[in-house]
């Protein structure tokens, strides 16, 4: 699966690396286990990762972004991770690229790369590159591996969600022969401090309903007043919603200056249909798009509470 890839990475000295704007988990895990990976089997080129941050930059302290010029894209290749569409990757830059790849695990929206590598079985972006590591022969080193584990981890929901297979738990155990702190990362994955359980506990109040579907409104004035990062309040706080009894469906409303973010999940439907009809994407029951004004977030909302995951 992997073999132009790989060829592509041979005859490439200078690679740069890029992934979704805003980054989870498995985006930054991605990228930078890729990063680690490729530095380490190949030491002569110049790995590069760019992109903005988020607040899970802070929980992977090493996830840091290099500052590249524009000229070194000349004659570079491009790999873009975990990414399903042209509009959501960080820097638009890898478009100056002598040559591009993708590897997604995304649900297939449209080419984007000249080498695509798009599996929407796996369950993160991090299963598919210890995929290639493993189908490649190439060494990983104990960061590597922790950077893949995490995002395996954390877009898995800790191995809980439907697309997790026993393949999920074999590249686990490849990635765990390297000595890493699993307890490090657990960690953080599941510490808040006070003031995150005290802002968890007032999205809660705020959640409302609409038939099977439980959403949170959140407007430009009062997103402003949290003084909280984007993701923080639109991805980070979705699942607050998560196993309600009688709730299959939420999704999260965050207004910005450009438009309203809308992250919807579910535990029982395909809802990722409604994300593209708004111009969106993702996986089955984990998706989102950005929508104009708060008067198309609600036909969404009413689109949601009519969907019994037809078309599926």
């Amino acid at each position: 699966m992997f073999e132009a890839v790989l060829a592509a990475i041979q005859d490439s000295q200078r690679i740069i690396i890029h992934r979704h704007k805003t980054p989870d988990g498995d985006a930054l895990g991605s990228q930078m286990g890729l990063k680690l990976l490729l530095q380490e089997n190949f030491p002569d080129k110049e790995i590069y990762a760019v992109g903005d941050s988020s607040r899970v930059s802070q929980m992977m302290e090493y996830a840091k972004m290099d500052t590249v010029a524009d000229e070194l894209y000349e004659d570079s290749l491009a790999i873009i991770l975990d990414t399903s569409a042209e509009s959501l990757i960080s820097d638009q830059r890898y478009t100056l690229a002598k040559s591009t790849v993708r590897i997604d695990h995304h649900l297939f929206i449209g080419k984007i790369a000249d080498i695509e590598v798009v599996d929407s079985s796996f369950e993160s972006c991090c299963g598919l590159i210890a995929q290639f590591a493993m189908e490649s022969g190439l060494r990983l080193t104990p960061l590597a591996a922790q950077a893949l584990y995490t995002g395996m981890c954390t877009d898995s929901g800790r191995f809980r969600y439907d697309a997790t297979t026993a393949r999920t738990f074999r590249l686990a155990a490849f990635l765990m022969e390297q000595k890493f702190d699993l307890t490090d990362i657990y960690r953080n994955l599941y510490a808040d401090d006070l003031q995150q359980k005290k802002m968890k506990a007032y999205f809660i109040q705020k959640i409302q309903t609409a038939g099977h579907v439980a959403y949170i409104y959140t407007d430009l004035e009062e997103f402003k007043s949290l003084n909280m990062d984007i993701f923080s309040v639109s991805r980070g706080m979705v699942n607050t919603m998560a196993d309600i009894r009688d709730i299959d469906i939420w999704v999260n409303f965050t207004e910005t200056e450009n438009g309203v973010l809308c992250e919807l999940r579910s535990s029982r439907y395909n809802i990722n249909p409604i994300a593209v009809k708004y111009g969106g994407g993702g996986h089955a029951k984990a998706s989102g798009a950005t929508v104009a004004n708060k008067e198309i977030a609600m036909q969404m909302l009413a689109d949601l509470e009519n969907w019994n995951g037809e078309n599926t």
